[in-house]
């Protein structure tokens, strides 16, 4: 619930030893301005503003529910969002994209922009995921395991190499002596899930988030790996961004208990 201003002077009506004391209070949270002296009083502030995140594709459905919760608890913010592979964020970013907040679904995609000097700080992991095999619904190329999929015939469909569900489809086929050869390689996991769900796939290589969301469009089968590549998604300020105490707002979001809520809830892991 947000104080108001006549709520607090009156608060602090009651309470004259506040005066005194609210010039050593220390800096308060995003959206709250504090000004020194004595006898001053805190006065929150409302965040306001636009705020660009960009965000793995994976997170979506995620980051979309979170982006409303944001804009619900601060009212003159309007949060844009920008969902892609995150190579291709990053490919945007470092050419002059106005993000703010950039969320990667992997550490060596979010390396890449620190490498580059464009995240503020370090990043934080708010997330982790798996692959697993999605198929359409009847299973009409009747795949049952992971090594089917090898089978010659099959239309396999995964992610490009570069981007971190295709890093993670490769890892995964070595752990199990697999040589994959994929009719298509997209660039993102929701081109994946987009081919399957037409039917122009007879099985694809996504994240076990994307399979819950896509709900009855597809049939998941688990990977049945004894070591399943892991990845893990940090998030960070874009060292650029003209609107930090947004971006630091919308990452405590994430990182906090309400963020990691909705993200449980939609099949990631704990960071």
């Amino acid at each position: 619930m947000r104080l108001r201003l006549g709520a607090a002077a009156a608060l602090l009506a009651l309470v004259p030893l506040a005066l005194g004391l609210a010039g050593c209070a220390p800096a308060g949270p995003p959206g709250t301005d504090t000004t020194s002296g004595a006898g001053s009083t805190p006065v929150v502030s409302e965040l306001s503003g636009t705020l660009n995140v960009y965000a793995a594709a994976s997170l979506k459905e995620t980051f979309t529910e979170l982006a409303a919760q944001f804009q619900a608890q601060h009212p003159k913010v309007e949060v844009s969002l920008s969902f892609d592979g995150s190579s291709t964020l990053v490919t945007q970013i470092s050419q002059g994209a106005p993000a703010d907040v950039f969320a990667s679904a992997d550490t060596a995609t979010m390396t890449k922009l620190s490498d580059a000097g464009l995240a503020q700080g370090s990043p934080v992991d708010f997330a982790s995921n798996v692959l697993t095999l999605v198929v359409p619904p009847g299973n009409p190329a009747n795949i049952n395991s992971f090594a089917d999929v090898a089978k010659p015939g099959v239309k396999l469909v995964v992610c490009a190499p570069k981007v971190p569900c295709g890093a993670a489809s490769t890892s995964d086929a070595a752990s199990a002596g697999l040589m994959l050869k994929p009719v298509s390689e997209e660039l993102s996991v929701t081109g994946v899930l987009g081919k399957v769900t037409s039917g122009e796939a007879d099985a694809g290589l996504v994240y076990v988030t994307d399979a819950k969301a896509a709900g009855a469009k597809v049939l998941s089968i688990p990977l049945d790996l004894p070591k399943p590549t892991v990845n893990h998604y940090p998030i960070a300020a874009v060292e650029s961004s003209k609107a930090g105490q947004l971006a630091q707002g919308f990452i405590a979001l994430v990182t906090g208990a309400q963020g990691q809520k909705v993200l449980q809830d939609a099949g990631f892991g704990a960071p």
